[in-house]
C-alpha cells in the first residue's frame, strides 16, 4: 500500500518481521511530506509484540525514528534515552527491545536498499546484515548494486 514491492512475497516472509529495514519505491499513497526529497520509503516490521500491536491499532502507516541521538548507539530500554524525554511529548514503555547486554543489539536494524529489482544495496549494516546478505544473494540471487 505504501510502496511498490519488486521482491518476491516470500524475501519479504524471509526478512520480516526482524531487524531488518527495507527501502522500496514509495507509493503515491504515502504522504508527500514524509521523507519529501526521495522516491524512496523505508519499511520495518520489527519482531516485537508491543510494536506489532501498536501497528495493527493503527489505521496508518507509522512513522518513527530510533529514540536516541543519531550516531550514538541504540537504545533499547526507555531509561536509557530519558535524556531527551523534555523534548517528546509522549513515551510509552513497551518492556526492553533486545538484550541490553548485547553490543549487538545497539547497531540498530539493517538497512538494505532493495530499490532495484535484482539487486540490493547494504545502506547500514545493522545487526543482521551476515544472514540479510546471505538470504538476499543465496536464496534469491540477488546481487550487490555495486557489481
Amino acid at each position: 500500500r505504501y510502496c511498490h514491492v519488486n521482491v518476491p512475497d516470500e524475501l519479504l516472509r524471509d526478512l520480516l518481521p526482524g531487524p531488518v529495514t527495507l527501502v522500496l519505491q514509495r507509493s503515491e499513497e504515502l504522504n508527500k511530506d514524509l521523507n519529501p526529497f526521495t522516491s524512496l520509503v523505508g519499511v520495518r516490521i520489527p519482531n516485537h509484540p508491543f510494536m506489532r500491536d501498536l501497528a495493527r491499532a493503527c489505521s496508518g502507516p507509522l512513522a518513527l525514528t530510533s529514540a536516541n541521538i543519531s550516531s550514538h548507539g541504540s537504545t533499547l530500554t526507555v531509561l536509557e534515552f530519558q535524556d531527551l524525554w523534555p523534548q517528546l511529548s509522549l513515551v510509552i514503555d513497551g518492556g526492553p527491545i533486545g538484550d541490553t547486554q548485547s553490543p549487538e543489539c545497539r547497531l540498530g536494524s539493517t538497512v538494505v536498499d532493495l530499490s532495484v529489482s535484482g539487486k540490493f544495496s547494504i545502506i547500514r549494516p545493522g545487526c543482521a546484515l551476515t544472514p540479510t546478505v546471505d538470504i538476499l544473494k543465496k536464496k534469491y540471487g540477488l546481487v550487490p548494486e555495486s557489481s
